[in-house]
């Protein structure tokens, strides 16, 4: 016999589902095009970076050196 907890955890694994499907949704229509090479240091972008994240424009390298350097300006 299902309790108030187990009716509370199905509620909120649904909202959960739905704005996953919402967002998967909103990515893939506004999907954007990667970049083959970064556009800081000219390297090859993998594959699976490309895959992965939609509209990259940064090798892995590059993408970590800016988000540091974009968390040091955050504060």
């Amino acid at each position: 016999m299902a309790d108030i907890a187990d009716f509370a955890n199905d509620l909120v694994q649904e909202r959960i589902d739905q704005a996953v499907a919402a967002r998967l949704a909103l990515m893939s229509s506004t999907a954007l095009h990667s970049l083959m090479f970064c556009d800081e240091c000219d390297e090859p972008i993998p594959e699976a970076r490309r895959l992965a994240q939609p509209g990259c424009t940064l090798c892995i390298g590059c993408k970590t050196s800016d988000d540091l350097r974009a968390s040091r300006y955050a504060r």
